[in-house]
C-alpha cells in the first residue's frame, strides 16, 4: 500500500471513529440525568475514571512510543 493511499485510509477511518467516539461520548453523559437514572456518586467516578485512563492510552499511542493496551469496562 503506498504511503497516499495509508494516508487516504487513516483519514477516512480516524474520521469515522472519531465521530463515532464522540457521538458514545455524548450517549454516556446522558446517563447523568439523574432525572431518568439512579446512580451512585461511585458508580459516576469509576464511569470518568475508566474513559480518562483511556484517552491517556489514546494519547500514548500517538506519542513515539506508541505501546497500547485494550481493556474492558464493567462496573
Amino acid at each position: 500500500m503506498s504511503d497516499r493511499d495509508k494516508s487516504t485510509k487513516f483519514i477516512e477511518l480516524a474520521n469515522k471513529r472519531v465521530n463515532r467516539a464522540i457521538k458514545d461520548l455524548q450517549l454516556v453523559g446522558n446517563l447523568a440525568n439523574r432525572g431518568n437514572y439512579d446512580y451512585t456518586d461511585d458508580q459516576a467516578r469509576k464511569i470518568v475514571k475508566a474513559l480518562q485512563q483511556e484517552i491517556d492510552l489514546l494519547k500514548q499511542a500517538f506519542s513515539a512510543t506508541g505501546d497500547s493496551q485494550k481493556s474492558e469496562f464493567r462496573l
